[in-house]
């Protein structure tokens, strides 16, 4: 089984580790790194994750690395992450997915 990230997912690493950057590159990096290394388990344990309440859907799950959700979609050969967001925010729409 493969990782892909998706354009959204990267673009949204970045934003975090910019925004926790903003007091601490130290800080951005660790969390940057936890979020990669909770991604990459997922590889072994793709259905580990519990469905995303807002899709209820069996490919779309997502696991918290908290204060993080990382949502991502299942496939045969793959994992596709979609979207890491923060914990406290509404989940806008998914590129890719139509809309909760």
């Amino acid at each position: 089984m493969k990782l892909r990230w998706m354009p959204q997912a990267r673009a949204d690493l970045q934003a975090i580790y910019d925004y926790i950057a903003e007091d601490s590159p130290q800080n951005a990096a660790r969390m940057i790194e936890r979020l990669l290394d909770r991604a990459e388990r997922m590889v072994d344990f793709p259905q580990s994750g519990r469905k995303v309440p807002e899709y209820q859907r069996e490919d779309i799950r997502e696991v918290i690395e908290s204060p993080y959700r990382i949502i991502y979609r299942t496939l045969p050969d793959r994992i596709d992450v979609l979207t890491v967001m923060h914990s406290a925010r509404l989940l806008r729409a998914v590129p890719g997915l139509k809309a909760p």
